[in-house]
């Protein structure tokens, strides 16, 4: 089933807006949206496809054991040519010799060949009963398996394009603050050349500027590492370029909040796995005690032997002897030292603990979903505050770089100004990235990352 991975992120006004219609339309072969690029993971990533694999296998694995319970037919043709008939002992009280001795004798030619069929059916086996309930169940664990690493596969593709998204921010208020102090910076030095101001305004300012040329050095570094997580994460290879059409919006009245979610333990793959693995157990248990019930197979031979002193199989004038036969087995146990009790009982407790292992999931669900609440709110209330305090530290840059150029401030006030400034917009990505992280583990926790 197509899935859509729902992530809605209008919460104080971080999302991502999408190209319209008409320009997707005309996008290039290496651009992805978000969507896109969670949908190009799915038919590429290695780990999903193995996982997609698996479920055929089992399918596979399903149709070979349900092979056991259809008839088996089996062809044979053998050939002998004994180089030395076998001997028989006989009596040689037979043939008027003395009691107790015996004459070696020969019987038999020297080619033999037997040809034939045999056909064999079993009528009843309590394992071939459950073992085909257990095949089913184990299609289904690996149906379980592909979804959650689809829910996975959206986390880390989802959390990877954002990180290159939030990077490509950063980028944009570096080149503004560079042109911005560049500005300030060739003022002060020609100021300085007429000598208005001294030569450490100057230095200091150009100490800020290379930070800044550094700092953005680093960043765009950075963005090719994080482009390079993305390809990996989608599957995709990581020497071909890659464009994002998504953008990072930022406004200030789309707050909002995460919170009374309800954790839906059936919609998260690992309840789901454990849930499956105690039927199982179940069947598991069942297959034991039936296995007190006798086992009913019939078969069947027929065939045609011949015998000759020479080689001479196709001649027709000779003849070949027909064996047919039919038969059935029953094999049932009358005492085997209670090993298939204590197997029982060895199956029993395993489900006991598959029991515990859904308490503590259940519980751990809960903790899970509530540490999310908790990191969603700190990164809500953490954004808040550094995107006041990034505008806060815009204007004081804005009214030392005004004082300055006005003459009634001081170069240091306008590094000062300006470090605040850097640090305060790194912070604010900073939130920004962590708010979306959180938005998807919280998903992720209540159970309706995908759907």
């Amino acid at each position: 089933m197509k899935h859509k991975a729902i992530l809605p992120l209008l919460f104080f006004g971080v999302g991502i807006t999408s190209l319209n219609a008409q320009e997707a339309g005309t996008q290039n072969s290496n651009s992805f949206s978000l969507q896109q690029a969670i949908d190009y993971s799915l038919k590429n990533s290695p780990n999903y496809l193995n996982a997609q694999y698996d479920v055929e296998s089992a399918d596979y694995r399903r149709k070979e054991l349900l092979g056991v319970g259809l008839p088996q037919i089996n062809g044979s043709v053998d050939f002998k040519d004994y180089l030395d008939i076998p001997t028989s002992l006989l009596p040689a009280q037979i043939f008027g010799g003395p009691a107790g001795s015996f004459i070696p004798v020969k019987f038999g030619t020297k080619y033999n060949s037997t040809a034939g069929l045999s056909a064999s059916q079993l009528v009843f086996s309590s394992d071939y009963i459950v073992g085909l309930s257990a095949a089913k169940e184990l299609i289904n664990l690996a149906r379980i398996n592909v979804y959650r690493n689809k829910a996975d596969l959206a986390s880390a593709v989802s959390k990877a394009y954002y990180n290159v998204l939030v990077n490509k921010e950063r980028i944009k208020l570096l080149d503004a603050n560079i042109a911005r102090l560049k500005k300030v910076f060739d003022d002060t030095k020609a100021s300085n050349q007429q000598g208005f101001v001294e030569l450490i305004d100057v230095e200091r300012l150009e100490v800020q500027y290379n930070n800044l040329i550094t700092e953005k050095e680093k960043t765009t570094r950075l963005i090719s590492l994080s482009e390079n997580l993305l390809k990996f994460q989608m599957g995709y290879k990581i020497h071909d370029a890659v464009t994002l059409s998504d953008s990072l919006s930022v406004k200030a009245d789309d707050a909002g909040v995460v919170g009374n979610g309800k954790t839906d333990l059936t919609n998260r793959p690992d309840y789901q796995l454990l849930q499956l693995q105690q039927k199982i157990y179940h069947l598991d248990i069942k297959r034991q005690r039936l296995g007190y019930l006798p086992t009913l197979g019939i078969y069947g031979s027929y065939q045609y032997n011949a015998q000759r002193q020479k080689f001479d199989f196709t001649d027709q004038s000779q003849k070949w002897f027909k064996i047919s036969l039919i038969g059935a087995t029953l094999n049932f146990s009358l005492f085997d030292g209670l090993q298939r009790h204590n197997r029982i009982q060895q199956a029993r407790i395993t489900m006991l603990k598959g029991e515990n292992s859904i308490k503590n999931l259940e519980l751990a669900a809960e903790l899970e979903t509530s540490m999310a609440e908790i990191s969603y709110a700190n990164a809500y209330a953490s954004l808040q505050t550094q995107k006041k305090n990034m505008e806060l530290a815009q204007h004081v840059f804005d009214v030392s770089q005004k004082k300055y150029t006005q003459g009634v401030g001081s170069n240091l006030e306008i590094t000062t100004a300006e470090t605040s400034l850097k640090e305060a917009q790194t912070n604010f990505y900073n939130s920004v990235y962590d708010m979306l992280v959180a938005r998807i583990d919280y998903q992720k926790a209540i159970g309706t990352l995908i759907k």
